[in-house]
């Protein structure tokens, strides 16, 4: 009996674009993929053929908005073949922290920057009602899950996630809005339209259920 063929591996686009602690999240999916029982290789690269040839991106990020989108912008076709995947190919998307941010129309830190306009919304400083909450936004909160999705699939509301940021997303249409939780009233903590998704918590430091949600997205078929 001849050997059997290998099961071909499934690329995960992880873009590195000089923002995000990248090995962490390399780790997080590499567990995520373990236990989702798929067949998956996770990939740091800013290589235009790889990102194309990748059946999930995701996209880290931790720093200013401007200095995330200029250095997304700075790869050599990377921004023109992230649009051709995501938007006209349909191929699944996560935005993580900044990298969900990137997602809205612009962003108010440091100036006015231009986003990639995919899920339509303001990225604006955290205001929270009581002056006694700190900026940024360091620590643990829980979700409160506004709508069934995949990507939270088998989470509840009320579970714990870690969150980094001083801004926040504010989708224009309520119906992108998938998650919030609350430090001085509600902040937007995911968002999802059809194939594209963004969390605002970072799941690769959000111990089980961080992992259930990046286990989630590699088996969505959106």
């Amino acid at each position: 009996m001849g050997a059997q063929s290998a099961v071909p591996m499934a690329l995960v686009a992880l873009i590195d674009y000089g923002s995000g602690n990248l090995r962490s999240a390399e780790k997080a999916l590499e567990r995520a993929a373990a236990e989702s029982g798929g067949s998956w290789t996770i990939e740091v690269t800013n290589d235009l053929a790889r990102v194309t040839a990748a059946e999930r991106i995701v996209l880290p990020g931790v720093g200013a908005f401007g200095d995330c989108i200029e250095g997304l912008s700075s790869l050599p076709g990377v921004l023109d073949g992230l649009r051709d995947a995501v938007l006209m190919r349909g191929v699944p998307f996560l935005g993580i922290c900044v990298g969900m941010q990137l997602l809205a129309t612009r962003g108010h830190e440091f100036g006015e920057h231009a986003g990639l306009g995919w899920i339509e919304g303001e990225v604006s400083r955290l205001q929270p009602s009581d002056p006694m909450l700190k900026i940024p936004h360091i620590g643990w909160n829980r979700l409160d899950i506004l709508r069934p999705h995949p990507l939270f699939e088998g989470i509840e509301t009320g579970s714990d996630v870690y969150f980094v940021h001083s801004f926040a997303m504010q989708p224009t249409f309520r119906a992108d809005v998938l998650a919030t939780t609350d430090y001085g009233g509600p902040v937007v903590a995911a968002v999802a339209r059809g194939n594209i998704a963004g969390v605002q918590f970072h799941p690769e430091k959000s111990q089980g259920t961080g992992i259930a949600v990046l286990r989630n997205f590699l088996c969505w078929r959106p």
